[in-house]
């Protein structure tokens, strides 16, 4: 019987929770992450987009709180 909850692409090498909890990463840290760890394995584009979304979405609340863009220093 197949682990619906710890599926294969989630425990290659390091549990991608594991991974996140340990980098004290937030919500949109972690399913960005997430998705682009698993597209291979799950979803293909559509975990992508996931991870664009989520990746947007990091860059425009870093935007907002007007943290410096670590590239122009």
């Amino acid at each position: 019987m197949k682990d619906k909850i710890n599926p294969d692409y989630y425990t290659k090498g390091i549990d991608c929770i594991d991974y996140i909890i340990s980098h004290s990463m937030n919500y949109l840290e972690g399913n960005l992450v997430k998705y682009v760890t698993r597209y291979k394995f799950k979803n293909g584009l559509e975990d992508l987009l996931k991870a664009r979304w989520y990746l947007d979405r990091l860059i425009k609340d870093y935007n907002e709180k007007g943290e410096e863009d670590e590239t122009r220093k």
